[in-house]
């Protein structure tokens, strides 16, 4: 009982942490800041998978670890964009609001046998925060747009012999959903729509690590799709003239949706050279084609003067992308690690449907950071700079998208994750 309070106090907490966003700075909205010294090695962890945050990027590396051994930290992610729009001769540029999210994670081990480990990682793998001033020229498109989730995910991992390991985990996914857009009611001003909403989705996870000798290891991990029914409500501020003629236009009403969050590969291959020296190179999957619309339904049709709508659909259409990534860590000292990563990022929406809730392109990822050994503690330390390749050549769309271009895209990302062995 004692136990399970401390657990639902730790879950509640990171709760708390992520309650102020997350950051679409992985491709489309994935997250992949799983640890800080995962940060700084770029990812490039899959092979190695040699501390807790193994739970995130390769279940199977648990067996690596003898007892009981935790890690907790966040990442703080500082991202900022610019828009620029034409519409009717007028060219305006638009930054994104200044804004730090921060993604938590917290994993825990313990070898029960010598063969089985069982693991408990809580972790954020979407995550998405862009926010522009409510009356900038593409508020008809999105001018906030935040999802939240928190992932709790079990696993238990065989040592099946001294090469090879597998693992096998569940996941129960919490994802919060938070839009808004404005919409033109001419000729009495704008409508301001809110759309919120919540749910838990369920899926699994699978993974493996084989080190055929000292000098090389090889991992997989592979996550299933989660599907997401979010229940919510959809909430209109109108102004006061609309109010007056029309007042049973844009009623409040709830409001559910649907969206299948996609599956990932993760795969890694480690070499290590020298007892103080290991690099990784590797790459993540992600099947975005299974993000192929967004379609909101209303549970009482809205009354938008012209006639009732029933729903909102955008086409998404967006297609599987890769990341690649590598990573080196010297161990220069028996308390002092250092590392060094770089990833290339694609971006899955294409020109048609790229949108203002994630105005990105593919990016690069420059990685840097330490480790700190200190008896049983572990101190990770990673920063990240990001670069976002500009897109030009957007075309205004009946969806509240006008002629855009996308610049000067970048964040700074901070990691931080203490870790202690029983």
């Amino acid at each position: 009982m004692r136990g399970r309070g401390w657990l639902c106090g730790i879950v509640m907490t990171l709760l708390c942490m992520i309650s102020s966003g997350e950051s679409a700075f992985g491709a489309g909205f994935a997250l992949y800041e799983g640890s800080a010294r995962g940060i700084a090695l770029g990812g490039a962890v899959v092979g190695r998978a040699d501390d807790p945050s193994a739970l995130f990027y390769n279940p199977a590396g648990i067996t690596q670890l003898p007892g009981v051994q935790v890690m907790g930290g966040m990442a703080g992610i500082m991202p900022s964009t610019k828009v620029t729009t034409t519409a009717g001769g007028v060219t305006r540029k638009t930054s994104t609001e200044d804004n730090v999210w921060t993604p938590p994670h917290l994993y825990a081990t313990y070898q029960a046998t010598e063969r089985v480990w069982l693991g408990l990682g809580v972790f954020s793998p979407f995550g998405l925060g862009t926010e522009f001033d409510e009356d900038w020229p593409g508020r008809y498109n999105s001018y906030k747009a935040v999802i939240q989730s928190l992932t709790i995910n079990p696993n238990i991992a065989f040592k099946l012999n001294d090469q090879i390991s597998l693992a096998a985990g569940l996941e129960a996914m919490w994802f919060d959903l938070d839009l808004r857009q404005k919409i033109r009611a001419f000729p009495f001003g704008d409508v301001d729509q809110t759309l919120k909403g919540d749910t838990f989705g369920y899926g699994f996870n699978v993974a493996l690590r084989y080190q055929p000798c000292r000098y090389f290891a090889f991992g997989a991990s592979y996550r299933s799709q989660v599907d997401q029914n979010v229940d919510g409500r959809a909430d209109f501020t109108k102004p006061a003239l609309l109010t007056q003629f029309f007042p049973t236009s844009f009623m409040d009403t709830d409001a559910s949706g649907s969206i299948t969050l996609p599956d990932m590969l993760f795969l890694g291959a480690a070499f290590y050279p020298t007892p103080r020296i290991s690099f990784e190179i590797g790459s993540v999957l992600t099947r975005w084609s299974t993000y192929s619309d967004l379609t909101i339904q209303y549970d009482d049709p809205v009354n938008v003067i012209i006639g009732n709508v029933s729903s909102a659909r955008r086409l998404k259409n967006w297609h599987d992308t890769w990341r690649f990534q590598t990573g080196l860590e010297f161990k220069a000292t028996n308390w002092l690690d250092l590392r060094i990563g770089y990833v290339f990022d694609e971006e899955p929406a294409d020109q048609d449907y790229v949108d203002y809730l994630v105005p990105a392109n593919d990016r690069h990822l420059l990685n840097f950071g330490s480790g700190i050994h200190c008896g049983n503690w572990t101190v990770d330390l990673a920063y990240t700079y990001l670069i976002i390749e500009d897109r030009d050549n957007i075309r205004a769309r009946a969806d509240g998208m006008l002629d855009s271009k996308f610049s000067d895209g970048d964040a700074h990302i901070f990691g931080v994750s203490l870790g202690y062995r029983f």
